[in-house]
C-alpha cells in the first residue's frame, strides 16, 4: 500500500503569518523581533506557522573566535546564491555582561549580500545563554524556513564544549578551525570534535595547515577506536578567496552535500531529525520555565530585594531559590 501525504495544513489565521508563508521580509523580520522579545503573540503565530515548515536545511557554523566563521559563511552565501538558492542567515554574537548589549557585528562584514534579496541576515544576542546559541535561534531559524528560505546557515559565537548546541539544531554541523593557535586541535580537545559532520581547516595558506589536518585525521581515529564511529570529512579551505579556484569551498561543498545525502534516509536520518525537535521541545520548556521563574522573583520582591535578604544573611540562598520555584507551582 503507498503512502499517502500528509494533508496540506490549513492557513494561519494571522495576517502576518500568511505574509510571511509569502516570503514578506518585513513581516518576518517583525516576527523575528518580537519573538527574542519573547511577546506572546509572536509565539501564536509560530504555532501556526510550524507545520509550514520542514523544508529548509539548516546548516551550523562553529568553532573558536578568530578562526574565520563569517568568512566562511559569506562565502557559502555566495556559492549558494550561485546556484540559484535562498539563503537565511541567523549570526549568534554574544552579549557584553555589563551593558546587556551585543556587538552584532556580522551584518557589517556580510555587507556585500546586503542589497541582493535572495538573501536575509538576521543578527541575535545570547542574551547571557550557553552552548553560544541564543534562546531565539530555534525560533528564528524557523521563520525564515516559513518564508521559504531553502537553506538556514547558524553561525555561532564560538565558545566551545557547549557547541553541542548547535548540532542538535541543524541538519550538518561545520566545525572550524584554523592552523597557528598555539595548539592546532585546541578546539578539538575543548570537545568541539563531537559535533562535527564536517571538520574545516579555514587559512589553509598559513603554515601548519597540513599538519592540521593530520592532527584531526588521529583525533578522529582515536575516537573511532572508542567506539564513537561517525563519518566526517575534513577539508582545507581559504574562505578569504571567496569562490575563487584554490580556496577549497567547492570541496566544502561537496562534503556537505555528501553528509547531506546520507543523512536524507535511513535511521541515522530518522534518528538526528527526531534529537532536533527534542532539542527545540527541551529549549521552549526551558524558556518557558525561565518565564515563570522570573515571576516569581517579581513577586518575592524582584531579584535585587531578594539577593540583598540574603546578602545580609536575613536569608539563606536555598529558602530564596524554594521560594522562588514554589510559586512556579500555584
Amino acid at each position: 500500500m503507498t503512502a499517502s501525504a500528509p494533508p496540506t495544513p490549513p492557513a494561519p489565521s494571522s495576517e502576518r503569518a500568511r505574509q510571511v508563508l509569502r516570503g514578506d521580509v518585513r513581516a518576518g523580520a517583525r516576527l523575528m523581533r518580537d519573538l527574542d522579545d519573547r511577546v506572546p503573540s509572536a509565539l501564536v503565530e509560530l504555532r501556526e506557522l510550524y507545520p509550514h515548515t520542514g523544508r529548509a536545511y539548516v546548516l551550523g557554523l562553529t568553532g573558536n573566535p578568530g578562526v574565520g566563521k563569517s568568512t566562511v559563511v559569506d562565502a557559502l552565501i555566495g556559492a549558494y546564491r550561485k546556484e540559484g538558492k535562498r539563503v537565511g542567515v541567523v549570526a549568534v554574537d554574544p552579549t557584553s555582561p555589563f551593558t546587556g548589549g551585543a556587538i552584532l557585528g556580522d551584518r557589517i562584514r556580510m555587507q556585500q549580500h546586503a542589497l541582493d534579496a535572495g538573501v536575509f541576515i538576521r543578527s541575535l544576542a545570547t542574551r547571557g545563554q550557553l552552548g553560544g546559541m541564543s534562546r531565539s535561534t530555534f525560533d528564528v531559524a524557523l521563520v525564515l524556513d516559513a518564508m521559504g528560505y531553502d537553506l538556514v546557515l547558524i553561525e555561532t559565537v564560538g565558545v566551545g564544549q557547549d557547541e553541542i548546541d548547535v548540532m542538535r539544531a541543524a541538519h550538518t554541523t561545520v566545525v572550524i578551525t584554523v592552523p597557528g593557535l598555539g595548539d592546532d586541535i585546541q578546539a578539538i580537545k575543548a570537545g568541539i570534535l563531537e559535533t562535527a559532520d564536517v571538520l574545516v581547516v579555514n587559512k589553509a595558506d598559513r603554515e601548519g595547515a597540513d599538519r592540521a589536518v593530520r592532527d584531526l585525521m588521529h583525533m578522529l581515529e582515536l575516537r573511532d577506536a572508542d567506539g564513537g564511529r561517525r563519518d566526517v570529512e575534513i577539508v582545507k579551505t581559504i574562505a578569504a578567496w571567496g569562490l575563487r579556484d584554490g580556496s577549497g569551498m567547492d570541496d566544502l561543498l561537496q562534503a556537505i552535500a555528501g553528509h547531506r545525502e546520507r543523512m536524507a534516509s535511513g535511521p541515522e536520518g530518522e534518528r538526528r531529525a527526531e534529537a532536533r525537535a527534542a532539542a527545540y521541545v527541551a529549549e521552549l520548556v526551558k524558556g518557558l520555565l525561565a518565564d515563570r521563574a522570573a515571576l516569581g522573583m517579581e513577586k518575592a520582591g524582584g531579584l535585587a530585594e531578594v539577593a540583598r535578604a540574603v546578602a545580609i544573611r536575613a536569608l539563606d540562598p536555598y529558602t530564596a531559590a524554594d521560594e522562588i520555584v514554589r510559586v512556579l507551582d500555584k
